[in-house]
């Protein structure tokens, strides 16, 4: 975590090296006294040993634009979509489109006043992406020969400015609201935080001068007021106050997720309460939006639930699905989400706003959707 390198984000946006270029192998013949199957277990073996000495990673070069969409619309046709640049500097919902068409895993964005209108589909694929302003972060996988993972800082006109290496798959991202701050989730082992067994890693960016603060496993622990080290620490769902030092994010260990609030400029968390995945801080810095762990046998479900920074009171929502999210914030009244499109094909999902105080129905905001920010 932490190696930066300048790099071009998927689907082809911006400058043409880094993640997603290409080298050839070395040599160019096949030796006329070796049988053809040893000669490209040679080559194979040269390839990795050049890896692994180097540092570098041989992708295979695809012909589609975006690396990361599934292939699903019949060639020749695309999603009707509005020009990107139509929608700059106006109030929007940035997304990751999950349209069973050409857009898919494409970032996407629509008007803020017209949410179900047809959306503008950009040329880059990411697996989370978030917006604050007019900066981007996006967090995308690059499926060649050996998968590796990227995340981007991109500005208003989709340019990358900064690139950096993640170790593992992606899971959160989040931008502070002046977008001076980023927060990077992967999974270093296993996929899913409803699994038995996984490993996150969760490292926090200076995004104006573009260095890495820390993974957040260096820093301090302190639990009612005590310091401690688990061995089996895992941190998680940043996000962040608007004071440019503290922020809130999920702690695991022993069993049991906690929320805790932490400090940059100290390097130290603290636990406030148990049970919090994933938080997100009201616009108004007041409340924690979460997804809590519900009891019972059987799969795992998640509701959720608002935090009350001040009475630590919980308030749980009207939707009773399994939430596995991290939630964003609409307004200071709204919650946003994501959710598989019921009775359907899970892999399409559509982003869903309820009130944030447990009144009311939830409704779908933006369909074929995930990972909505929101850009007043």
């Amino acid at each position: 975590m932490g190696e930066t390198r300048a790099g071009r984000p998927p689907g082809g946006a911006g400058p043409t090296a880094g993640p997603g270029s290409s080298a050839p192998p070395p040599g160019g013949g096949e030796p006329t006294a070796r049988p053809r199957g040893a000669a490209v277990a040679f080559v194979v073996v040269l390839v990795v040993c050049l890896m692994v000495g180097t540092g570098y990673v041989v992708h295979v070069v695809r012909r589609d634009a975006d690396r990361n969409a599934v292939p699903v619309a019949a060639p020749g046709e695309a999603p009707a979509s509005l020009d990107p640049s139509s929608l700059r500097g106006d109030p929007r919902v940035v997304f990751r489109s999950t349209a069973r068409d050409g857009s898919y895993g494409r970032v996407a964005m629509v008007p803020l006043g017209d949410p179900d209108g047809t959306p503008a589909i950009t040329r880059m694929s990411c697996d989370r992406v978030d917006v604050r302003g007019e900066t981007g972060l996006c967090l995308a996988a690059d499926r060649g020969l050996v998968t590796t993972y990227a995340a981007y800082l991109f500005d208003a006109d989709l340019r990358t400015v900064h690139s950096f290496r993640l170790s593992g798959v992606p899971s959160r991202a989040r931008l502070s609201a002046d977008a001076r701050l980023a927060a990077v989730t992967v999974f270093v082992t296993g996929h899913s935080y409803a699994g038995p067994a996984f490993s996150t890693a969760t490292t926090l960016y200076d995004v104006a001068e573009q260095r890495e603060l820390g993974n957040l496993e260096q820093f301090a622990i302190f639990r009612d007021g005590e310091r401690i080290n688990p061995v089996d620490q895992n941190f998680w769902g940043v996000t962040f106050a608007d004071d440019g030092d503290t922020f809130y994010a999920t702690l695991a260990t022993a069993g049991t997720t906690y929320l805790v609030r932490g400090s940059l400029r100290d390097r130290e968390v603290h636990t406030l309460t148990t049970n919090v995945e994933c938080p997100a801080l009201s616009p108004d810095g007041t409340r924690v939006a979460f997804k809590e762990r519900a009891e019972g046998d059987g799969p795992v479900r998640w509701v959720a639930t608002v935090l009350d920074l001040a009475t630590m009171r919980r308030t749980h929502l009207a939707d009773t699905r399994s939430i596995d999210d991290q939630i964003a914030w609409y307004d200071n009244r709204t919650i946003a989400y994501g959710l598989p499109r019921a009775g359907g094909d899970a892999a399409i999902t559509d982003t869903w706003v309820e009130p944030a105080d447990g009144s009311g129905a939830a409704r779908v905001l933006v369909p074929r959707a995930w990972s909505p920010a929101f850009r007043g």
